[in-house]
């Protein structure tokens, strides 16, 4: 597995990933690390059907995935690895899976998050995971598509008055 693009994203696999995301990085393979979507038959069906044949999609919990990784990383496929939420991609960092960038797509608005970019909506606790990332050394970046300009996390935080 070379991880091509380590994702936020609530929609995990939907038509930014599959018109956009998965052209541009000319990825064959993408990885659901999603506890609630792997132990949901229904879901992961549909999530199976949306994505054409010729791409492999692999539905993990965050544990699985930890353990299988490395077995992933042998097959050499240019990889997405797709996670719900900015909590689930900080549980995988602290179990064992460090990439060093991070692209935000898609946090919906809900209560107690504020609005950082179109798509991006980030609560407290989003803050603080973020932030524990950056300082461990990712880049974190807030775009939805590969033609948008990323907005790099610190400065989006910086310009809030997050800093």
């Amino acid at each position: 597995m070379n991880i091509s693009l380590v994702r936020i994203d609530d929609r995990l696999i939907h038509g930014q990933i599959l018109e956009a995301w998965l052209p541009f990085i000319k990825a064959s393979c993408i990885v659901v690390a999603d506890d609630n979507v792997a132990n949901d038959f229904f879901r992961k069906s549909v999530i199976r059907m949306a994505v054409p044949s010729d791409i492999e999609v692999i539905v993990n919990s965050i544990e699985e995935f930890i353990e299988n990784c490395s077995h992933y990383e042998k097959e050499g496929k240019k990889t997405i690895v797709l996670f719900y939420d900015i909590c689930n991609a900080l549980k995988a960092y602290n179990f064992g899976f460090k990439f060093e960038k991070l692209n935000i797509g898609s946090v919906q608005s809900e209560k107690n998050r504020k609005f950082y970019s179109p798509a991006v909506y980030l609560c407290k606790d989003d803050i603080e995971n973020l932030r524990f990332l950056v300082e461990s050394g990712v880049e974190v970046e807030l775009r939805c598509i590969p033609r948008d300009k990323p907005l790099n996390f610190r400065d989006v935080a910086k310009k809030a008055g997050l800093t």
